[in-house]
């Protein structure tokens, strides 16, 4: 009996540290981590899209951002990439910047270390593969971070980062609702998270987003915030590929 105690106490504290860092995925808990939520110098905010690149949702946003003069970094799935070479080149030859969302869109705290660690390696092996692009950024799904994901962004050179304003545009909504959800908690120097695709969203949710950058494009205008890659956005002398 005491050993099945010992081995139920170790069983509990190895899955309390693999669930840790996972408390930083919501409030005020992820600004104990230095540089965590994206938030960087004032002046403007950096725009970030998840979950691409797809065929439908990822064309019509490069096509707006280039309306906008916009540039942003997109934290594409290794998966997508595969379905979808074309439109990650397209995105690094327009002038944004690729980042990691990992291979399958599961969340870590369901995934062993191991598991996490063959995922990330896939996705960044697809992404340099199809690209030649050497991702900096990694933002897990979900926003949930496991230490096996601490360990294995670690080894890869890969620096987590989440967002600080989201447009909750994976849902059924338009893009007025996504302009307000966003503008409601950005403040000067933070990050925006949206969705250039629906594989994980509402089908057909990407077409909010694409609505919704316009109206954001007149309220940051109005603040005179500018907008950003989230490698020039958190680091001023870095040179964003």
């Amino acid at each position: 009996m005491r050993l099945v105690t010992a081995v139920s106490g170790v069983a509990a504290a190895l899955a309390a540290v693999h669930a840790a860092p996972a408390l930083t995925a919501r409030g005020p808990l992820r600004h104990l981590v230095p540089g965590l939520s994206g938030a960087g110098r004032p002046g403007g905010v950096a725009l970030t899209f998840d979950d691409g690149p797809d065929p439908r949702g990822t064309p019509a946003v490069l096509d707006i951002l280039a309306g906008l003069g916009w540039r942003a970094t997109f934290f594409v799935l290794g998966s997508q990439v595969e379905r979808h070479p074309e439109l990650a080149r397209r995105i690094a030859a327009e002038g944004h910047e690729l980042a990691l969302h990992g291979y399958t869109h599961i969340n870590h705290l369901i995934r062993s270390p191991a598991d996490v660690r063959r995922d990330l390696e896939r996705a960044h092996l697809v992404l340099v593969d199809a690209t030649g692009v050497q991702p900096r950024w990694y933002r897990p799904p979900y926003g949930v971070l496991s230490a096996g994901t601490l360990a294995t962004t670690r080894r890869l050179g890969l620096k987590p980062v989440l967002w600080t304003a989201w447009g909750q545009d994976w849902r059924r909504t338009d893009g007025q609702r996504v302009a307000r959800t966003v503008l409601r908690d950005l403040v000067d120097g933070g990050c925006v998270l949206l969705h250039d695709s629906d594989v994980t969203s509402t089908p057909g949710s990407w077409r909010a987003t694409a609505g919704s950058l316009p109206l954001l494009a007149a309220a940051l205008s109005a603040r005179g915030w500018a907008v950003r890659r989230l490698g020039e956005h958190v680091d001023p002398l870095a040179r964003v590929a």
